[in-house]
């Protein structure tokens, strides 16, 4: 009987980075998932098999989620968020479905969404506690759901022409929002009241 198996393509220029130096990074996700990966080092294709000896099926789409993360320009850290804590998405923006084949309008995107320096990036970061890389035609965000959400949001935004400022308060306001619904979780029920 076949194992399981799922397959992935990725940037060619993004295989040594999944490699790891001296293989180390492919085998800790092989061994965190109890996966196999076959990688096809000319094409950039990825064949992800669950072990013989895998408890967990999801393991498979985990993998998937990581290997995807790292060819979309996540170093492994960030990527590994995704074995590590359960309620941690992969989230992926293809600019190519927004504006076709244009690379002008793709560049010009992903300046505003960087910003001077990666202020803005690093901005989208820290106030939704999200991981973000802007690579090729894509836009990926690692992140607690709800985080990734407000992430996207704000991506969304600037790539509809909205201003930073506009950007910045309406993150500001999120983070707040976000940080009183953990508080309330938090509280007692009579508390509340």
């Amino acid at each position: 009987m076949t194992q399981p198996n799922t397959f992935v393509r990725i940037p060619k220029e993004r295989i040594g980075v999944l490699i790891g130096p001296k293989g180390e990074t492919k085998k800790a996700i092989e061994k965190m998932l109890s996966v196999d990966l076959q990688i096809e080092s000319d094409t950039g294709g990825v064949t992800i098999v669950l072990a013989e000896n895998a408890e967990d099926p999801s393991a498979l789409l985990r993998a998937k989620d990581v290997v995807t993360a790292i060819g979309r320009g996540f170093s492994p850290e960030p990527a590994f968020k995704l074995i590590q804590d359960e309620e941690t998405v992969l989230d992926v923006i293809d600019l190519r479905i927004i504006f076709g084949r244009s690379d002008s309008d793709i560049r010009r995107v992903k300046g505003r969404i960087i910003g001077m320096d990666g202020k803005t990036r690093r901005i989208i970061e820290e106030l939704t506690d999200t991981n973000i890389a802007v690579y090729g035609h894509t836009v990926g965000i690692i992140g607690k759901v709800e985080h990734a959400q407000v992430a996207r949001e704000a991506i969304q935004m600037l790539i509809e022409g909205r201003q930073h400022a506009t950007v910045y308060k309406f993150l500001h306001r999120k983070r707040r929002e976000l940080k009183k619904g953990m508080l309330e979780l938090w509280q007692k029920p009579e508390d509340i009241e």
